[in-house]
């Protein structure tokens, strides 16, 4: 566990932070519409990939490395072990000279994420869990407290920006229900661990790369709160083009009142 996080802050330290505030023209480029990309992401994967491989010769699902050859993601249905890689998450934030990006890593085993990094360049923070063991900060364990029991008072994330507009409209409104409601801080390295700390009380995503849900997801439940897709099966890493919504609460009995409200079932 302590390799991995190392890896990753060293890998930041060469390629990303150098870099945060300081992009020179022609660094930064769009992989797709409404998707970018920088020199530091790609080289930040490549330090990643390098060193994972030597801890674990198994295949590394990087971000980059799948945009560049989509069939790399299928390993995740195929090999019984699987390194996950992001090595910005929230770059648009980073080409921005926003603070909210992370760097995290997965190991999955036979479909199921057991180990989890996120790093937290700019405010030093380190996050990490264990399939079964727990979830920390910095070293410290964390445990997510109950949340109160009126959806009013509580506080979520609508992650709207991949919904088709009559979905979003039925969401918005039935989310009406719940006191505060944000769209988030375009960063799931950012996201999740807000939930663990208790800064959240609920997200619901809609598109679900693996490599931005795998590391927060482990987190989170490891932490005491829930992670499933919207039919209760908890989350598990698929390769992209699973857009069927995800879940995630401060526990269990959250998860289910807040899926019942968004859908509608409680009407």
């Amino acid at each position: 566990m302590e390799k991995v996080a190392e890896i990753l802050v060293e890998a930041s330290a060469a390629a990303v932070e150098p870099r945060f505030r300081a992009l020179a023209a022609g660094e930064v480029m769009e992989k797709a519409p409404g998707e970018l990309v920088t020199v530091a992401d790609r080289e930040a994967e490549q330090i990643i990939t390098r060193r994972l491989r030597e801890l674990l010769p198994v295949p590394v699902v990087g971000e980059e490395a799948v945009s560049a050859d989509p069939g790399l993601a299928r390993a995740l249905g195929s090999e019984p072990a699987v390194w996950l890689v992001d090595p910005i998450d929230g770059t648009a934030n980073f080409v921005a000279g926003r603070p909210e990006f992370a760097v995290m890593a997965a190991l999955v085993r036979d479909g199921r994420t057991v180990a989890s990094w996120i790093w937290q360049p700019v405010s030093g923070t380190a996050y990490a869990a264990e399939l079964g063991s727990g979830a920390w900060r910095d070293g410290q364990r964390l445990h997510r407290e109950a949340s109160a029991d009126l959806p009013e008072k509580w506080h979520g994330l609508l992650k709207s920006r991949f919904l088709d507009p009559a979905t979003h409209h039925r969401l918005h409104t039935r989310a009406r229900a719940f006191g505060r409601l944000e769209e988030g801080l375009r960063s799931a390295g950012m996201e999740y661990p807000l939930l663990a700390n208790g800064g959240l009380d609920f997200i619901l995503y809609w598109r679900t790369l693996p490599w931005d849900h795998a590391p927060g997801s482990l987190l989170v439940s490891e932490a005491g709160g829930v992670s499933a897709r919207l039919d209760g099966t908890p989350y598990r890493p698929e390769p992209p083009g699973c857009e069927d919504g995800l879940l995630v609460a401060a526990d269990p009995a959250m998860w289910e009142r807040a899926r019942d409200i968004l859908l509608g079932l409680d009407d």
